[in-house]
């Protein structure tokens, strides 16, 4: 087990999320599923309580705690993307999959879990400082998922 791991609550579909991020992320894979020893609060002996998996290599830790906290964007996945077609692939991924779009290249999966869809351009725009980044500031702002093509208009001016 890694020294800090990410623990992240579910209602009870820890298992079938932590598979679906294996199948959409490169280097991310379910290492471990681990039942209930005996009856608790979120579940029945013999029910799958923890999975352990990592996404992109960081390790993760997903709990079927139940249905007492909900997910929120204070926690959030940030995926850096090279060109559109990898930030294309990975949002119709989260959102296709009973996801939902949100601003700014946010997004959630059907878990509640949100996600960051970052292309590398948006994030050098706004290492870039000054009026450029500010360009392509405010053409974020108006988006869903990030069109990289209008990022860098926005940013030459």
């Amino acid at each position: 087990m890694a020294k800090n791991t990410i623990c992240i609550w579910y209602d009870k579909d820890a298992e079938a999320a932590a598979r679906f991020y294996a199948e959409t992320f490169p280097d991310t894979h379910v290492s471990a599923v681990r039942t209930a020893p005996g009856d608790n609060p979120s579940g029945k002996e013999g029910a799958v309580l923890t999975v352990e998996f990592s996404v992109m290599g960081i390790p993760c830790i997903g709990l079927n705690g139940g249905p007492a906290f909900k997910q929120s964007e204070a926690f959030s996945f940030q995926i850096m993307t090279e060109d559109q077609d990898e930030t294309d692939r990975y949002w119709n991924a989260i959102v296709g999959n009973g996801g939902e779009e949100s601003m700014c290249g946010w997004c959630k999966d059907k878990w509640g879990i949100s996600w960051q869809i970052t292309p590398r351009a948006l994030s050098e725009a706004m290492i870039a400082g000054g009026p450029e980044a500010k360009r392509a500031f405010e053409a974020m702002m108006s988006m869903k998922k990030i069109d990289i093509a209008k990022i860098e208009a926005a940013r030459r001016g």
